[in-house]
């Protein structure tokens, strides 16, 4: 009786280890919102994510896609455990499939802006009038959706050229393909020097709350406090602070799906779904 009492609890001890072991091996796959070429982003956020599967005993793998568009397919159906969306992406995926609020850039608002070589004599959106501008994609929120509100505000007609990434805008406007291009703050100091430095902002916008991390619906309920505590407290360390600042981030904070009410006043609409 005693062995058999012995054997059934190393055998719960046992099962419970490998239990534990696999919760601790659990892989993430985290997309990030393709705004700069997918080399850039890895060499961005990979070390982040190398900080938080420490931290956290998950393996969070860096995920993207090639463009905006196959990105916004790729989070609708669900192919990501977190993702890193813009504002607008947000509101929409947080409807379908579902995925929730984990966290947000610490303090900060986003706000786009449009670029024109530094050379360049216009000085105001009316002498962009009848020219192609470019944008990274039709549901980029802050690089496209508000400057392109903005510029038919105003009254200027214009054509969108959309160029699948942030960093083709910065490149193109650079180039001299295009007269001016829509970007957002963040991306624009994280172009490489050489470029944005042929570059001047022409204009921007209010601010908004900026990009979410989410978690898809399926995640639960204790891998998402653990992942999100982890986010929470990198900027409680010198090695989690320098790998915020390599993203731009002051630190990131506790998010929740009514931070974005915001952007849901504006009542967009461009994505198939959001017209539903």
């Amino acid at each position: 009786m005693k062995r058999w009492i012995i054997a059934l609890g190393t055998a719960w001890l046992l099962a419970l280890g490998g239990a534990r072991a696999d919760a601790a091996g659990r892989t993430l796959t985290f997309g990030i919102v393709p705004q700069q070429a997918a080399s850039k982003l890895a060499m961005l956020w990979g070390p982040v994510l190398g900080y938080l599967s420490g931290k956290t005993g998950f393996e969070l793998v860096f995920k993207t896609a090639p463009n905006i568009p196959e990105f916004e397919r790729r989070v609708r159906a669900g192919e990501y455990d977190l993702a890193y969306m813009n504002p607008y992406h947000f509101t929409v995926f947080n409807r379908a499939p579902g995925y929730r609020a984990m966290a947000r850039q610490a303090g900060a608002r986003i706000k786009g802006i449009i670029v024109v070589r530094r050379d360049d004599t216009v000085r105001d959106l009316a002498g962009l009038a009848g020219t192609e501008l470019a944008f990274p994609a039709p549901a980029a929120f802050a690089a496209t959706l508000l400057p392109q509100a903005e510029l038919r505000q105003q009254g200027v007609p214009f054509t969108a050229r959309y160029v699948s990434s942030h960093d083709s805008v910065y490149r193109g406007v650079a180039k001299g393909l295009f007269p001016a291009g829509g970007g957002i703050q963040r991306t624009f100091e994280n172009v490489a020097p050489e470029v944005r430095e042929q570059l001047r902002i022409l204009w921007h916008t209010k601010g908004y709350t900026p990009h979410a991390i989410a978690a898809h619906p399926s995640l639960d309920e204790e891998t998402f406090l653990k992942v999100q505590t982890a986010m929470v407290q990198m900027n409680e360390s010198a090695e989690g602070r320098a790998l915020l600042a390599a993203i731009k981030f002051d630190g990131l904070q506790a998010a929740t799906d009514a931070d974005w009410d915001d952007v849901r006043a504006l009542r967009i609409g461009v994505l198939s779904e959001d017209r539903r």
